[in-house]
């Protein structure tokens, strides 16, 4: 991820934690999620010259690139294989 697509990404992110914050993710459909960020995108496609579809396009590839990361940055916190769900809670703790 470059550092632009990192800061991008970190904007619509601290405008999701508030304008999203009391909503239950996996409750809510992704549609009204992203209706509700439609303005800091527009915002950002405005000032890089994009359209808001392609903002959308966009940030729905950041945000799973960054899913990805971490994701992996967890398997090698938990180690190779954690054995059952103790050894993840005693990792935790």
């Amino acid at each position: 991820m470059t550092e632009k697509n990192a800061k991008i990404l970190k904007r619509i992110n601290e405008y999701a934690e508030v304008h999203l914050a009391d909503i239950d993710p996996q409750k809510t459909p992704v549609s009204f999620q992203l209706e509700t960020l439609k303005p800091i995108m527009q915002e950002i496609a405005d000032e890089e010259k994009m359209s808001l579809e392609d903002m959308f396009i966009l940030y729905m590839d950041l945000a799973s690139e960054a899913g990805v990361i971490a994701e992996k940055q967890l398997q090698e916190d938990l180690g190779e294989n954690p054995q059952t769900f103790a050894d993840i809670a005693n990792f935790v703790n």
